[in-house]
């Protein structure tokens, strides 16, 4: 049984006493892929590095979070082009808008959002997006893009069955993680109507860790518990969700 975890920060400093046991557990619970999402230029070494000692399992985006989206966004989308005609990458991400800590920036965000969904186009590769307040604002933007050559994850999903179908339809998959096991998570009242095909099992570690852990710090290895949580709303096998979703990733990323 092989789980891909779509969407975790395995180089944060939450992992910096124990990665390596963190990494095992990981293997050991059977999350063999690891997507790991870019936040700004001052951690991209700390994910070569990452990719460097588990370079079968890791897997790297590059992109511009909206939350670094500052004065300075224009050296650091410079240096998302400047890395992406260096080498290989899986997906342009995290991208998109966040307006719970701060608007400021709101209009910065959203120039920075669609640029990088232009580069993504570009290289051919998929989007990794990060929504929080801000469905209409990143539908927005998504609506100016809309393309045949525009797809990838909305990370995180939380919204409802109509916001999950309209990110469907911009050939986006939802990304599910431990929200899905919070009693008011809201998402796994209406899951069961989404079809699997668009699913994908993510942990955002070392954030938004699923029960029984919310509010301990997330890990990779905590896919499983995810994946158990979405094997019961499907009423599937586990090994099953471990297949399609698993599948679903490698649809998403060519690999």
């Amino acid at each position: 049984m092989i789980f891909t975890d779509t969407h975790s920060h395995i180089y944060s400093e939450e992992f910096a006493q124990d990665r390596t046991e963190m990494m095992q557990r990981a293997f050991e619970a059977g999350v063999q892929r690891i997507f790991v999402p870019s936040i700004d230029s001052t951690y991209t070494e700390k994910m070569y590095e990452i990719e460097k000692q588990y370079p079968e399992n890791v897997f790297l985006m590059m992109g511009l979070h909206p939350t670094y989206v500052k004065e300075n966004y224009e050296e650091e989308l410079a240096f998302v082009e400047t890395e992406l005609e260096k080498r290989k990458f899986y997906a342009i991400g995290e991208i998109g808008i966040d307006l719970f800590w701060d608007k400021t920036f709101l209009e910065q965000q959203k120039i920075a959002f669609k640029r990088q969904i232009q580069l993504a186009k570009k290289h051919k590769l998929p989007i990794n997006i990060h929504c929080r307040d801000a469905f209409d604002e990143v539908f927005e933007v998504l609506e100016t893009e809309k393309a045949e050559n525009l797809f990838g994850i909305f990370h995180c999903f939380t919204g409802t069955h109509e916001q999950a179908l309209q990110a469907i339809s911009y050939n986006l998959k939802l990304g599910i993680g431990g929200v899905a096991t919070f009693k008011n998570g809201k998402i796994d009242q209406f899951l069961h109507e989404i079809d699997i095909k668009h699913i994908v099992l993510e942990t955002d570690s070392p954030y938004l860790a699923p029960v029984p852990y919310r509010g301990k710090r997330n890990e990779s290895s905590y896919t499983k518990l995810v994946a158990e949580k979405i094997s019961q709303i499907y009423n599937l096998p586990l090994e099953e969700i471990a297949k399609i979703t698993t599948e679903n990733s490698k649809a998403i990323f060519g690999i």
